[in-house]
């Protein structure tokens, strides 16, 4: 290990001691870093200790906050939102400790248990799941159904979760992104300012229900097993509540999948509607679903923007910043155009009749 790989070994055994009830002779190792997250640095590692005369192992993550980040979130949303499924439908690591005094670890941080024996889709890759790509698809679109389905006055949340009027989400949704853009963008954006123009003069109809979103739920942020099982949804830091339909348009984006494919190398569109329908009993009405298809592409684009800001300030030097603001960019700005040539038609269609 690296000298500060050893030092967040010997400095998270103390809090671990401190912090486990009953624990004693800790020793933390294996640390490392696993790159590829954009808003927490993440860490995997093996603590041993003793219990009550037992010998224990046990396999962590650790995800601590960044001295810069490409998505400004607060830990402790990410934290409700995990513990807030904990037991239900969607498949959710257990946390362990959420700590938000900084002098363990310089910076807040929170754990909770390794999935072993899975991984995470590559994104981009063709065919990742190749035999189970179907089995993977139906669970994936289930889980997304059975993450609207609760009510969100039955879901134990913090008070950062503010839910929207029905009407309003969009707004909310376009005015935070918006925003994001407006502070990030390191040259003039005109493809995405007609975008926002377009979404702005032709607002959705209201959410059919506001509900719990995931904020970043596609291809990549879960850990399958080899047989074709979803054991976790991962990387929750942009939940929030709003219109299901923004994480719908989000696992469908061009941008997880390959061309030609189906989105994040899965199942096709209207077979994963009716699956997410069908469990989360919402519909998707096709006029909503385009205008979130075009905010979901300039989301990413803004993410992209402030990715690629981060870079080149010097405040993120991860390469993955670096791929983040160039690749993903312009695949969304193709997407963006596309999306604004449908919408283009069915005006012109709409004019028609």
């Amino acid at each position: 290990m690296s000298e500060a790989l050893k030092d967040i070994a010997s400095r998270f055994a103390a809090y671990f001691a401190a912090h486990k009830q009953g624990a004693n002779e800790v020793v933390v190792s294996d640390v490392v870093r696993i790159h590829g997250g954009a808003s927490r640095e993440t860490y995997r590692l093996r603590v041993a200790y003793q219990l009550d005369g037992a010998s224990i192992q046990e396999r962590l993550i650790l995800r601590r906050d960044p001295e810069s980040s490409l998505i400004e979130t607060e830990r402790s949303t990410e934290v409700d939102a995990l513990r807030a499924y904990q037991g239900s439908e969607v498949p959710v690591p257990h946390i362990h400790f959420l700590e938000n005094d900084p002098k363990w670890l310089d910076r807040p941080f929170f754990v909770m248990e390794e999935i072993t024996e899975c991984e995470a889709g590559r994104v981009f890759q063709p065919d990742p799941y190749g035999e189970h790509r179907q089995k993977v698809g139906e669970v994936f679109w289930k889980a997304l159904g059975h993450i609207h389905a609760p009510d969100v006055n039955d879901l134990e949340l913090g008070p950062a979760f503010l839910a929207p009027a029905r009407n309003e989400a969009w707004h909310v949704a376009l005015d935070h992104w918006e925003a994001v853009i407006d502070e990030d963008q390191l040259t003039p954006q005109p493809l995405v300012r007609a975008a926002i123009r377009w979404l702005r003069r032709n607002p959705p109809p209201p959410a059919e229900r506001i509900t719990f979103i995931h904020g970043d739920y596609r291809h990549g942020n879960f850990l399958a097993n080899d047989q074709g099982e979803i054991r976790a949804i991962l990387d929750w830091e942009m939940c929030h509540l709003g219109d299901p339909l923004e994480d719908v348009a989000w696992g469908l984006d061009t941008i997880w999948g390959v061309e030609g494919d189906h989105p994040g190398g899965m199942i096709a569109e209207d077979e994963a509607l009716a699956i997410w329908s069908e469990v989360s009993e919402l519909s998707a009405n096709p006029d909503a679903l385009l205008w979130w298809k075009i905010f979901s592409a300039v989301k990413g684009s803004a993410i992209w923007m402030s990715s690629a800001r981060e870079f080149a300030e010097g405040r993120n030097m991860d390469p993955v910043i670096a791929f983040s603001g160039w690749y993903p960019a312009q695949a969304h700005a193709e997407t963006l155009i596309e999306l604004m040539k449908q919408a283009r038609l069915n005006e012109k269609a709409g004019a028609a009749t």
